[in-house]
């Protein structure tokens, strides 16, 4: 099961607002006392950012919905065409942590196709408590209801994984084309509050190494590239440097090209398309840059698919996911479903 964060059903202010009522009650994602947090959030935030955000929404929504919902069930159909390429019989089934459709709703329904054997495979390269661990809350909160509960791994993180970061470089190099690398290369992280680096969460840390193995495979000194983090929220402190700030700055310094990249996003959304290649561009512009380029992330191509294949057969080693593995299988639930009936009638008829 792959799971992303999330998306409102349409770019409408009240859609937005229940999706916003969802995701900022996470304790995960704010972490505030409640008593505080809550007059906040219900008084102000759902009271006034639904409209602003919704008119943001409509900017990058396309005939098909979200962009964020429609790459990522392209993605789980994909991945499962590619796992049957290389003999793997799995289902694929794509979840939403926050919006629709939902992590419970998606477990039941592989419920009733007889789930045994669970992968939940986030699509956040870098761990996060406010969002893998999240991830992880929700699916353990909806299996603690179940009571014949599937053989369950999680995938932590993949954000140093070799495929991961060959697809992320294969990305680029095709935006590049006959151009080559631009003067500065800004690879831009979603941001998260100091405080999360300081209480020790890795997010930081990932990100910065993320950076640094992409570098390498572009062959980029630290002067070529300059990672950022964007998409704050509130009044605290977050991770520097800020990416509006450094293109702002890089404008400033009449830099004459500036390429952007979201390594930690695996598919486009708002923080991408609106935030970036829209706000970004227009701050990098209005401060004196020259050329803008947004560098679209991996979506539906072959290499991220080919790479997130072979990050799902890494986790799924062991499990009898062969076609000759599933039918010794089925066979051997069978004959222990038969003996449990056996020993039910016998223990009835004493």
């Amino acid at each position: 099961m792959l799971v992303q964060l999330g998306t409102p059903s349409a770019p409408t202010p009240a859609a937005v607002r229940r999706y916003l009522a969802e995701f900022l009650s996470d304790p995960r994602v704010v972490e505030l006392p409640r008593p505080l947090w809550w007059p906040i959030l219900h008084g102000v935030v759902l009271r006034t950012r639904p409209r602003r955000s919704a008119a943001k929404y409509a900017a990058i929504w396309t005939a098909d919905g979200s962009p964020l919902r429609t790459y990522t069930e392209r993605q789980a159909t994909l991945l499962r065409g590619w796992l049957g390429d290389r003999g793997h019989d799995v289902d694929v089934a794509s979840a939403m942590r926050y919006g629709e459709p939902s992590l419970p709703a998606v477990l039941a329904a592989l419920r009733e196709r007889n789930l045994r054997r669970l992968l939940v495979l986030p699509l956040y390269p870098q761990y996060s408590g406010a969002t893998t661990a999240s991830a992880f809350d929700a699916v353990c909160a909806e299996l603690s209801r179940w009571r014949d509960l599937p053989e369950l791994r999680l995938v932590r993180n993949f954000h140093d994984a070799p495929q991961y970061l060959d697809a992320l470089a294969t990305r680029i190099r095709q935006a590049w084309g006959n151009d080559g690398p631009p003067q500065r290369l800004v690879m831009s992280f979603h941001g998260m509050p100091q405080r999360t680096l300081e209480l020790g969460d890795p997010y930081h840390c990932e990100c910065l190494a993320t950076a640094r193995l992409l570098a390498q495979r572009l062959q980029l000194d630290a002067s070529q590239y300059v990672v950022g983090f964007q998409s704050r929220f509130g009044a605290a402190q977050w991770l520097q440097p800020y990416t509006g700030a450094t293109l702002a700055e890089l404008g400033r310094a009449g830099t004459g090209r500036v390429d952007v990249v979201c390594p930690g996003f695996v598919s486009d959304c708002l923080e991408t398309l609106e935030e970036i290649e829209i706000e970004g561009k227009a701050a990098f512009r209005q401060a004196g840059g020259g050329e803008f380029r947004y560098i679209g992330c991996l979506n539906d191509s072959p290499a991220w698919i080919d790479a997130l294949a072979a990050i799902a057969e890494r986790h799924l080693a062991g499990w009898p996911t062969r076609r000759a593995g599933r039918d010794a299988q089925a066979a051997h639930d069978a004959a222990l479903a038969a003996r449990k009936d056996r020993a039910v009638r016998a223990g009835a008829r004493q």
